[in-house]
């Protein structure tokens, strides 16, 4: 089984919403069999729930993710992922600080499209703007999808 790890800051918006939306474009695939997907926070609200505005914004799109617990990103996460995608250069940089060991694994989310861009961090704003987040990861994963499903070793 391959292991997709989405990190974000504090593992309670961006990265449980990229983690669902990604689920649910391998299991539209047919590929859930094959992959699996995590998230974890660099400074995480341990224990907590996806935030209520990321549940709301994914339950729109028929996503459940009211399971999501908070979880503080550990070596051991890194060791066991194929790939890492992070939402913002900084978690990447705190990455290398921790385990640049495994560096090679890890990219923005953005780009598996081609890009260099940070996603928006909507903690604690309005649900418009968990909206808004939630319609750029969706448009990074199906630009990306090719380019994270290659280094993964699937052919799409």
């Amino acid at each position: 089984m391959k292991r997709i790890l989405f990190v974000c800051t504090g593992n309670v918006c961006r990265s449980p919403m990229a983690a669902g939306l990604m689920r649910q474009r391998l299991h539209d695939a047919g590929l859930d069999a094959q992959v699996s997907v995590s998230s974890a926070g660099i400074y995480a609200l341990d224990g907590k729930p996806a935030s209520a505005n990321a549940q709301i914004t994914l339950g729109q799109r028929g996503i459940d993710i009211s399971d999501h617990v908070g979880h503080t990103l550990e070596v051991a996460d890194l060791k066991a992922a194929d790939i890492v995608l992070v939402m913002e250069e900084a978690h990447r940089r705190s990455i290398f600080y921790t385990a640049p060991q495994y560096l090679g694994k890890v990219f923005l989310l953005s780009e598996m499209s081609g890009k260099h861009d940070d996603v928006h961090d909507p903690y604690g704003e309005a649900l418009v703007e968990y909206e808004r987040c939630a319609n750029n990861l969706e448009q990074l994963l199906t630009q990306g999808e090719p380019q994270i499903l290659r280094r993964l070793g699937i052919a799409e």
